[in-house]
């Protein structure tokens, strides 16, 4: 069993590959500004040497599209580098951020490219959006009364269960370094457009969404589908899946946790 390090350890994805990691018998540090054993602020780096003595394995889910994530892997890198034990570190990216011209992306292959300079072991995985990405899009969206929810016209995703990406980066947080992995994405291609309604009807909200046609070079490699890949559809869960219990409950996403930011990517003119 290997001490793992887990930065973004409380978010959406984090905390569900914690369970995975304490299950299998890891001893998992979370890594957290308020966490009470191991505080860190990755913007500044202060209390990285402590979390970080003696692991051999970080899995770093922090992210932010506010901006600063390659700050905060640069001073990830050079706490591994100091602490000499660490051989893996695993990090979730993004299915285009070579190609879509968006701020986030760009710092996420940004970083990308920072670890594999680093001279340290790194396995990369990029994946499909969350199916959450849809409901927080629409949820935010909706808290204007009484408009057409517009979204971006000819925009198609390829959403992936959470709980599924979770299983595979606890698979790979090992102490033996894969590199690039092949990329992970869902099972299904819909419009974005066809997507929002759907959530709409599952939460019993009658809003009218219509296509909403944007301009830029980001938007432009979102509508060639620079965001998928349908070579590697590999997940199993569905967004209809994913819909189900929402539609039971009838109370839409509101208060979801946030996922990787991904949404504004789809919004935001660019």
């Amino acid at each position: 069993m290997s001490t793992i390090l887990v930065t973004g350890g409380t978010g959406n994805l984090g905390a569900l590959v914690v369970t995975r990691l304490r299950a299998a018998g890891h001893d998992v540090r979370v890594l957290s500004r308020r966490a009470k054993d191991h505080p860190v602020d990755l913007r500044d780096g202060s209390g990285l040497d402590a979390a970080m003595a003696g692991a051999e394995v970080v899995v770093h889910c922090a992210s932010t599209p506010r901006g600063g994530d390659d700050v905060a892997a640069g001073h990830l890198i050079e706490a591994a580098r100091r602490a000499g034990t660490v051989t893996n570190i695993v990090y979730i990216s993004i299915v285009g951020v070579d190609v879509v011209p968006f701020g986030y992306y760009k710092v996420k292959y940004k970083v990308e490219r920072m670890l594999e300079a680093s001279g340290l072991g790194v396995t990369i995985l990029r994946t499909t959006q969350f199916h959450d990405l849809v409901a927080m899009a629409v949820d935010a969206l909706a808290k204007v009364p009484l408009v057409p929810l517009p979204l971006p016209k000819g925009v198609r995703v390829q959403p992936v269960a959470v709980e599924e990406v979770a299983d595979r980066m606890a698979e790979l947080a090992v102490p033996t370094p894969a590199g690039r992995v092949t990329d992970m994405g869902g099972p299904e291609i819909h419009t974005l457009l066809e997507l929002g309604r759907s959530y709409l009807a599952a939460t019993g909200r009658r809003r009218k969404v219509f296509p909403l046609p944007l301009a830029g070079k980001a938007y432009a490699a979102f509508c060639r589908g620079g965001n998928l890949t349908p070579s590697h559809a590999v997940g199993k869960g569905t967004f209809a899946e994913f819909l189900t219990p929402r539609a039971r409950e009838g109370g839409g996403g509101r208060g979801m946790r946030r996922s990787r930011g991904v949404s504004g990517a789809l919004t935001r003119r660019r």
